[in-house]
């Protein structure tokens, strides 16, 4: 570790936050004067001067108010974070090139109002949050997931400079944030289907011949195959039914990696991948996903969906081998 990340590391107490909720205790909270402090300190001080020069009573008068009012607001931009106590909550998956967006629930226990708290991970966008006195709300901390994977965005920096913007109070909180970031999808031609099972195979897509009568739908099973007629004689209680079909094979979608191009790049093939998989969702086709070391048979629905995207994400990371 380099010199100067040691002593930022001791100066400002960076490190992962284990313990929830964060507090913003007094040893957790920097203040330093802005741009804006400086120059007003400067003022006041060439007032000084000119008050001296001209023995000025009302301008020594004026200079202790100003420098008071100065004390004052240093006094309470300390204050806006005082206390504030943070609860970082799940992060929704995104694709690469997405902004993710990191909830942080913050709680304001004081009777006091806390007025324009800047949250940004370094070098990404600003969210600001204001709070009434004794309530609580949640702040969606941008972060630009240019890479796909799992997204460690690092510590936040909560700031402020209320009220008068002459000092600058900050915290370096560092929760344990994550987030999955899904392969940038490339939308192109899907593969042609192969021959599946015959009538009885798990999903139930048996052929779309002959009408074979119905049966409880399934979490698997398109929309389109729904009796809606059948439903409307049933009660709200009794579970929806479904068209079966048979005579002919049905025909299975898989989503190979062989069949993406040989020499093009991992990630390439990954977006590919991930492309044919949301046109199979956008058409209602049921779809198995074969990489690398791991399979995931013929499906449709939102659990399909999210195995196989993280699957997609975490290729060949290290986190790969916890992928189902």
């Amino acid at each position: 570790m380099r010199p100067v990340a040691l002593v930022q590391r001791w100066l400002f107490r960076l490190g992962r936050d284990v313990e929830l909720p964060i507090i913003l205790s007094q040893r957790r909270i920097f203040i330093v004067p802005s741009a804006a402090g400086l120059l007003y300190a400067a003022v006041l001080l060439v007032m000084v001067v000119g008050a001296i020069n001209y023995n000025l009573s009302l301008g020594h008068a004026l200079i202790f108010l100003l420098a008071g009012l100065g004390l004052v607001g240093m006094v309470h931009t300390f204050n806006n974070l005082f206390g504030l106590r943070l609860l970082p909550t799940p992060c929704a998956a995104v694709f690469a090139g997405e902004t993710a967006r990191f909830p942080l629930l913050v709680d304001n226990p004081r009777q006091l109002s806390r007025r324009a708290l800047e949250f940004a991970f370094a070098g990404q966008p600003v969210a600001i949050l204001d709070l009434a006195p004794g309530t609580s709300a949640t702040v969606a901390v941008p972060f630009v997931a240019a890479r796909r994977g799992r997204l460690d965005p690092g510590r936040i920096t909560l700031s402020t400079r209320y009220p008068l913007g002459l000092f600058r109070a900050w915290s370096y909180p560092h929760p344990a944030l994550s987030c999955l970031v899904y392969p940038r999808p490339l939308r192109t031609p899907l593969p042609a289907a192969s021959a599946g099972q015959p009538s009885d195979s798990r999903h139930g897509a048996s052929g779309q011949e002959d009408f074979a009568g119905l049966r409880a739908r399934q979490v698997s099973d398109p929309i389109r195959h729904i009796a809606w007629r059948a439903v409307a004689r049933r009660t709200n209680d009794q579970p929806l039914l479904v068209k079966q079909f048979a005579g002919g094979a049905s025909e299975e979608l898989w989503l190979d990696w062989s069949m993406t191009p040989a020499d093009a790049d991992p990630e390439l093939r990954l977006s590919i991948l991930a492309g044919w998989l949301q046109i199979a969702e956008e058409r209602h086709l049921p779809y198995g996903l074969s990489l690398p070391g791991n399979h995931f048979p013929p499906a449709l629905g939102d659990a399909q969906r999210s195995r196989c995207l993280r699957a997609l994400a975490l290729f060949g990371t290290d986190d790969a081998a916890g992928v189902d």
